[in-house]
């Protein structure tokens, strides 16, 4: 049928030093909004294809049943990332789908596996150093979201109509030479209302990870990540596909990392080393690192 995922060329495949120094015991991806233009797919490949991991979450938005009711986007690139997706499961990695509010659909299927592809509500997981992490999208404390349906609705719509200027503006700025630059995200950070809904999200999300027992939460949903703890708990955001480009890792060891994979890109792919610090001091990270870790780890080259 038109538009359902095909297996793709066997030669995207990593050689064996593609994943050199990218190996994890987990990573935790979300807000990739397959089926909309402003989807980074081929990045997210990139990135698929250069790292390893034992356990994969995607932790909501992967495909966007909001954009799709409306125009029908489907591009090969796509395809290719649900592809990828389901050949990782196929090779031993575990992957695990915590559906978020624009793939709301795949909720009606918690407790069924999908090519392999666990479906989940939210879940518990336990980091090498024996945290517990509860993972959920993150929707349901969006009080937009949840009250006002229609204006998450309105919502979604000047957002992609942002995304679209930002295209734009980032095509004029690639023809000057210039690297690039999210309008969104600057009009996020700038804006006092929209800063005050990101962090009155992050402290309700946090509260309800503490309420449940847990040292900690993954979440996704608001396109900003973030590595840091809200009041001794453990709040962790992978950001996004369409702008920030961002993944959460936990090494082996049970120490998590924040991946920015455009700036990882463009930096030598040597692993950087871990060298414990005696004291709990401020982390100076490696570009494209963030690090925070229940023993204060720094980066060193």
């Amino acid at each position: 049928m038109p538009g359902m995922p095909r297996d793709a060329p066997t030669d995207d495949e990593p050689t064996a030093g593609d994943t050199a120094g990218r190996r994890y015991r987990t990573l935790w991806i979300s807000d990739i909004h397959l089926g909309t233009p402003g989807c980074q797919a081929l990045a997210l490949l990139d990135f698929l294809k250069s790292t390893d991991c034992e356990t994969l979450y995607l932790v909501g938005d992967i495909v966007d049943g909001w954009q799709l009711r409306r125009r029908w986007y489907w591009p090969q690139a796509h395809n290719d990332v649900v592809q990828k997706l389901l050949r990782k499961v196929r090779k031993g990695t575990r992957v695990v789908l915590v559906p978020g509010n624009h793939d709301e659909f795949a909720r009606r299927y918690v407790g069924h596996s999908f090519g392999g592809i666990e479906v989940v509500e939210d879940c518990m997981h336990v980091t090498a150093d024996g945290r517990r992490l509860w993972v959920t999208h993150g929707d349901l404390f969006d009080g937009v979201v949840q009250c006002a349906r229609w204006l998450a609705y309105v919502g979604d719509s000047l957002y992609e109509f942002t995304l679209k200027l930002n295209r734009w503006v980032n095509h004029l700025r690639a023809r000057a030479g210039l690297p690039y630059w999210s309008l969104s995200r600057y009009l996020k950070l700038k804006v006092k209302r929209a800063v005050s809904y990101v962090s009155d999200f992050e402290a309700a999300v946090a509260r309800e990870a503490r309420r449940r027992g847990a040292h900690g939460v993954v979440c996704g949903h608001i396109h900003h990540a973030e590595l840091r703890e809200i009041d001794g708990v453990l709040y962790a955001n992978d950001g996004d596909w369409v702008e920030s480009l961002t993944a959460l890792a936990e090494h082996p060891s049970g120490e998590l990392v924040l991946l920015d994979w455009s700036a990882l890109r463009a930096a030598p792919a040597a692993s950087p080393v871990l060298t414990p610090v005696a004291t709990p001091v401020p982390v100076t990270p490696a570009e494209g690192v963030t690090v925070l870790s229940h023993d204060v780890h720094k980066l060193t080259a």
